[in-house]
C-alpha cells in the first residue's frame, strides 16, 4: 500500500447469488481527501462501504485501508476508522452525555479521557443547555452533528459517512460540510457516499457508480470538463442515460438523483 494512500481496492467485487452488487471496482484515496462516493440509490454504494469497513466480506478483489487488510484484519480497520450512518448513529434512549460516553467507551478511551472529550464537544456544538436531554428529542440536523463529532472521539484516519446529510435540510447539510471541512483541515481522510449530486462539488474527487461499477472518477472541475455539462448533476444524468428534464425557470439546485 502506498504511503499516501489510505485506502486502495482492486477489483472489489460482491455478490449475492446471482447478483452482483459491486463489480470489480478499483480506486485509491489520499490521505486528507474529503473522497465522494456517489451514486443513485441502489447503486452499490452502501454494499462497498460495508467491505471497506470490515463488516462485509468481499466476494473477490483485494482492499486495504488505513494500511490492514479487509480479509484478514476487518478488527484492526475499525479500531483505526470513524463511522457515521444515516440511519444508525446514535441510541435515542441515551442522553447526549450518555451517547459520548458510551461510544467513548467502545473507541477504547480512557474514563479521565471521555470525560475530556465529552466537555469539549458538548462546548464546540452548543450543547450545555441540552446534554442531559434524550438524543431522541433532538433535531435531526443537530442528531447527525452530534454523531459525525463522536465518530471522531478516538481521533480515527479515516470516518467513513454513509448519506450523512440525507433528510435534513439545505442549511443544516451546509453547516454540516463545514465540520467535514474542519475534520478534514486536520488531517483526517472523510469517505462520504451520498445520492445528492450537488454534494459532489464539496468534495476534491468523486467516483460515480452507476448499478455496481465505478464509471467515472476525478475532481468536480474535470469532470464535468469531461461531460461538457455546468453541474455534477447532469454529469450523473448523462452517466445513467437518463434524459436532462426541462425544469421551471430558476429550479433545478440541490438537486438529487433519486
Amino acid at each position: 500500500m502506498k504511503e499516501e494512500n489510505v485506502i486502495e481496492a482492486d477489483q472489489l467485487t460482491k455478490t449475492f447469488g446471482e447478483f452482483t452488487a459491486v463489480n470489480a471496482i478499483s480506486f485509491e484515496v489520499k490521505k486528507g481527501e474529503i473522497f465522494g462516493f456517489l451514486g443513485a440509490n441502489g447503486a452499490g454504494k452502501t454494499t462497498a462501504m460495508k467491505m471497506l469497513i470490515g463488516i462485509s466480506k468481499p466476494s473477490a478483489g483485494k482492499a486495504a485501508v488505513a494500511g490492514f487488510d479487509v480479509y484478514s484484519q476487518p478488527e484492526s480497520i475499525k479500531k483505526n476508522i470513524g463511522y457515521m450512518s444515516q440511519r444508525f448513529a446514535l441510541y435515542d434512549d441515551l442522553t447526549v452525555k450518555e451517547n459520548i460516553t458510551f461510544f467513548g467507551g467502545i473507541y477504547g478511551l480512557s474514563r479521565k479521557k471521555i470525560r475530556e472529550k465529552r466537555e469539549q464537544l458538548i462546548s464546540e456544538l452548543g450543547l450545555e443547555n441540552i446534554s442531559n436531554k434524550l438524543v431522541g428529542s433532538l433535531p435531526l440536523g443537530w442528531k447527525q452533528k452530534l454523531a459525525f463529532s463522536v465518530s471522531l472521539l478516538h481521533g480515527p484516519k479515516i470516518v467513513f459517512l454513509d448519506e450523512p446529510t440525507g433528510g435534513v435540510d439545505p442549511i443544516t447539510r451546509r453547516h454540516f460540510w463545514e465540520m467535514i471541512y474542519k475534520a478534514a483541515d486536520q488531517g483526517t481522510t472523510i469517505f462520504v457516499t451520498t445520492h445528492y449530486m450537488d454534494e459532489a462539488e464539496y468534495c476534491d474527487r468523486v467516483s460515480i457508480m452507476v448499478e455496481g461499477k465505478i464509471e467515472a472518477l476525478d475532481t468536480p472541475k474535470k469532470l464535468k470538463e469531461q461531460f461538457k455539462v455546468d453541474s455534477m448533476n447532469d454529469v450523473f444524468l448523462k452517466l445513467a442515460r437518463i434524459p436532462s428534464p426541462t425544469l421551471p425557470k430558476g429550479k433545478g439546485e440541490n438537486t438529487d438523483c433519486n
